[in-house]
């Protein structure tokens, strides 16, 4: 089942939508590993370790790519304030 090119591309949908439903960057990091992992299956056969591998590293890579992007300018996603609007 998990050679099947299909069944990668319908988890990749379906942790799109979970994405839509959950915000935060993290299931659409593995949509990417799955879909590709379902095109690599389009072209090639690879034993399923490698793709388990490939699914990991590709998953990994797309989620540090979208957390750089995507990140907050500053460093942090909280603003701090290093002052009191009331001083003058």
């Amino acid at each position: 089942m998990w050679m099947l090119w299909w069944v990668w591309m319908a988890a990749a949908i379906v942790m799109v939508i979970l994405e839509v439903m959950v915000p935060g960057y993290i299931f659409l990091g593995f949509a990417i590993g799955a879909a590709t992992v379902g095109v690599l299956l389009l072209v090639a056969t690879p034993t399923l370790p490698w793709l388990l591998v490939i699914f990991a590293v590709v998953s990994l890579v797309a989620w540090i790519a979208m957390r750089r992007f995507f990140a907050a300018s500053g460093g942090g996603q909280v603003k701090t304030f290093d002052h009191d609007i009331n001083d003058n």
